[in-house]
């Protein structure tokens, strides 16, 4: 799995490493039981503070994604996906809603905000 940070992006580092790694976990790209980099391993490999990947580790530790062996590190947990994937959509709404208020500000219709999304998401 290869993380890809964007130092300038909106988003906390954290956060995008948070976001990675949730999806990784709902596409199944990581199962259940699967070993997660070191907290240090991962800071050096995206280059970035530990105190960065140590707050990602944690919050998806809260959320009940990932689970700490003392001595031994991180691993995904057993999850109930569609939990997961009902608050992506919930997020993915939350923030539809706020580029939807901001096309209508500009005076962009739907359709061509439609048409808009429909090309950028062709085109990823």
């Amino acid at each position: 799995m290869k993380l890809v940070i964007q130092p300038q992006g909106t988003m906390a580092i954290y956060e995008q490493i948070v976001n990675q790694l949730k999806n990784a976990i709902v596409s199944g790209e990581l199962t259940a039981g699967e070993a997660l980099p070191s907290i240090r391993g991962l800071a050096g490999e995206l280059q970035v503070s530990v105190i960065t990947t140590k707050r990602a580790y944690e919050e998806l530790e809260k959320e009940g994604l990932i689970r700490s062996a003392p001595g031994k590190g991180f691993y995904v947990c057993e999850y109930n996906t569609d939990y997961l994937k009902e608050k992506q959509l919930m997020l993915l709404e939350e923030r539809l809603g706020e580029l939807i208020t901001a096309a209508k500000s500009a005076g962009i219709s739907c359709e061509e905000l439609l048409e808009m999304t429909q090309t950028l998401y062709e085109s990823t």
